[in-house]
């Protein structure tokens, strides 16, 4: 009977012991896997992590952008209207990416200020703007030409 007892608790806390690691590894999968959001003025501030995957919302300025000769290298500059963000891209730019839209970009930021974007989202209509930087521009005071920040 003590003997039954004691193989029961060890199988218990064998369960809880699995149980638990199996709860520790998905918390620290998913929290790696997490894309925060940021605004160039944000990043300009030292709020945005460097190192690390984020996502960067808002304008891309006006006469900013600039290619490398001979590569798919592009540069441009990201606004708030408040802050700048460089971001430098090494792929194809969406067919609807253009000067004066709004733009998210998803990347990392080096310690040096520079952000490298690995995927470059462009609204897909007039009245299109993520929403993150919908709300990020209308903080600033500075939504125009955007009508509604919406889904689609």
């Amino acid at each position: 009977m003590i003997m039954r007892r004691k193989r029961r608790l060890i199988l218990v806390i064998g369960l809880v012991a699995l149980v638990a690691i199996a709860a520790g590894l998905t918390l620290y999968a998913l929290r790696a896997n997490i894309n925060l959001f940021f605004t160039p003025s944000q990043v300009a501030t030292g709020e945005a992590p460097h190192g690390r995957t984020i996502r960067i919302g808002g304008v891309v300025k006006e006469d900013s952008m600039a290619r490398e000769s001979d590569s798919l290298m592009v540069s441009f500059v990201v606004t708030d209207f408040a802050e700048d963000v460089r971001v430098r891209y090494d792929d194809i730019l969406p067919d609807l990416f253009r000067e004066g839209q709004g733009v998210v970009v998803i990347g990392t930021l080096d310690h040096d200020g520079r952000f490298m974007a690995q995927q470059v989202l462009a609204k897909h209509d007039e009245n299109y703007m993520p929403p993150e930087a919908a709300e990020a521009l209308k903080a600033t005071g500075n939504l125009t030409g955007v009508s509604k920040a919406s889904s689609g």
